[in-house]
């Protein structure tokens, strides 16, 4: 059944373009020979379609976008270099079969075509994750149509169903297909790397050229979410995505060359499709493994996330009111500010709190709050039945703010931070994902609020107790 000649896994740098990197590229020689050497496999392996999937482009929360238009086209003119431009056919029959057979297996496949595009105000040309790639197939004139699909940001055993999609989709038109993951590693390697340093970063790149060397597919899966977050990759995702165009075959795992001498690192790897057997397909393991992985954080809930759980569960599948616990336990008879936080597969789904009580009790708030997030904060639909088992809650309670005289008594990993100008309020909670700095914070705090830049502030500290 199997229609997957090969993969491929690409860095993209705009610099090992010759017209773009001019003597720069010349530091990384090695992957632009490995390059070469994947393009030369691809040709080899005489691919009717190649389908590129890229970490950019049009990116949603949960869904995978797949460009339909007839054409892809895109230039590198932004990086200095107009003349290099790529245009080749779109295989329309492959992008509606991959959206198809996502949705068999239960993934949203969007088709971008320009509608769509003017809906979500995004551009359809090819950014460097598809041309980098693209320009080194050209290179070696490789005659095939092309598919370019861009990640979501879905858990990875959605990711990689999306793939195995890929797959049937091949069968079902009969195709030869080569599948291309481009995507960078760790962008923190070195001292002055483009996300600053992390140790997490070698640790990251090394963990994963060993396991797709030894092609350890449930261990990629699986990969400890704080080192692929500190890791700060793009290559993950794509990685995964091809992997999944591979269920159940039998595949011989080659990489070719491993750098990093810019702070990030870029993997040249060639994964050779073999014999299928369907009693090798992955099936449902993935999210079976997940759904222990859930079950393991839902077991060891504090009584303040159960709390929040049971309040939210009785609304979307019941209707019911929040009922205060009887006897009210002793951690719950204070009075504070709560905020309930709420995600879904590493992703927020809601987040809503107060800053000083509202209510009668810690439990009140709690209720009131896991509520809001799930069911009314604007920035997302409605919590859904089906959405509840993939849930992970987490309640902050707020100890009263502290005012504070400057930004030296900040810490955005301790402290969270209360920004006011006349009526305007804006808060932001300590320890949040992608929030570093003393900077970052006050200014995603003063856009909360409407504050600009040139107005003068109170601030405020605060301190939380987290409980998951």
């Amino acid at each position: 059944m199997n229609n997957i000649v090969m993969v491929g896994i690409t860095p993209h740098p705009p610099l090992i373009i010759p017209e773009v990197g001019g003597l720069e590229a010349e530091k990384v020689q090695n992957t632009v020979k490995s390059l070469q050497e994947l393009a030369a496999q691809v040709k080899i392996s005489k691919p009717e379609t190649v389908v590129i999937i890229t970490p950019h482009g049009p990116v949603f929360r949960d869904a995978v976008a797949v460009t339909g238009e007839d054409e892809l086209t895109g230039s590198m003119e932004q990086f200095g270099a107009p003349q290099v431009i790529i245009q080749v056919p779109n295989d329309l029959e492959m992008v509606k079969y991959i959206i198809e057979e996502a949705a068999k297996e239960q993934v949203l496949g969007i088709e971008m075509d320009k509608q769509q595009a003017k809906k979500y105000d995004l551009s359809l040309e090819l950014d460097h994750g598809a041309l980098v790639p693209m320009y080194f197939l050209k290179k070696q004139l490789v005659k095939a149509s092309f598919v370019h699909i861009t990640i979501g940001f879905l858990s990875y055993p959605e990711l990689y169903s999306f793939g195995k999609a890929i797959q049937m989709a091949a069968h079902r038109a009969d195709r030869k297909i080569a599948v291309l993951a481009s995507g960078d590693l760790s962008h923190c390697l070195i001292p002055g790397a483009p996300a600053q340093y992390h140790p997490a970063g070698q640790a990251f790149d090394q963990k994963l050229k060993k396991l797709l060397e030894e092609y350890r597919v449930e261990e990629i899966i699986s990969m400890d979410d704080n080192l692929v977050k500190n890791a700060a990759e793009c290559g993950l995702r794509p990685i995964i995505m091809a992997l999944g165009s591979l269920d159940g075959c039998k595949v011989e795992s080659h990489i070719i060359s491993y750098e990093g001498p810019f702070g990030v690192g870029y993997l040249v790897g060639i994964l050779k499709a073999g014999q299928f057997r369907k009693e090798n397909e992955a099936g449902d393991r993935y999210y079976r493994l997940e759904q222990e992985k859930l079950k393991v954080v839902h077991d060891c809930e504090s009584i303040y996330v159960k709390l929040a759980r049971d309040t939210l569960e009785k609304a979307v599948q019941k209707g019911e009111k929040p009922q205060a616990p009887s006897p009210l336990p002793e951690e719950l008879k204070d009075k504070a500010g709560v905020f309930v936080s709420i995600k879904k597969q590493g992703q927020l789904r809601g987040c809503i709190g107060t800053i000083e009580p509202t209510r009668k009790n810690i439990a009140e708030e709690i209720q009131q709050n896991a509520l809001s997030a799930g069911l009314s904060d604007p920035r997302f639909p409605p919590v859904s039945p089906e959405e509840l088992p993939y849930l992970v809650i987490s309640v902050d309670i707020l100890m009263p703010p502290e005012p504070v005289t400057g930004q030296d008594e900040l810490d955005p990993q301790k402290y969270g931070v209360i920004v006011k100008s006349g009526s305007k309020k804006g808060l932001l909670l300590p320890q949040l994902e992608g929030v570093n700095t003393v900077d970052e914070q006050l200014a995603i705090a003063r856009e909360k609020a409407g504050i600009t830049s040139r107005e003068q502030v109170e601030l405020y500290r605060f301190e939380v107790k987290r409980h998951y």
